[in-house]
């Protein structure tokens, strides 16, 4: 099982507001996750973003990879440094 750490979209039409959550990669972006790690609302000025650090980093030990989107955010909040 490919473990992939992505955004999930939640919020009502035209107001995203996105979960970053662990999920297997064969699930829909919306489906079934089995972890959530935090949250992003890029609808905010400045965008809020919520990450648990202890989570995100227990899954990237465990080998999950992170979409472009959310290792920026990670990078961001000094989770994972950039290369």
């Amino acid at each position: 099982m490919a473990v992939k750490i992505r955004l999930t979209r939640m919020g009502a039409k035209k107001a995203p507001f996105y979960r970053i959550v662990a999920t297997d990669s064969r699930k829909a972006r919306d489906g079934q996750y089995i972890e959530q790690i935090g949250y992003y609302n890029p609808v905010t000025e400045p965008a809020d973003v919520k990450i648990d650090a202890e989570i995100a980093k227990k899954w990237l030990a465990y080998g999950a990879q992170p979409t472009d989107t959310v290792r920026d955010l990670f990078i961001k909040n000094g989770i994972i440094e950039k290369k």
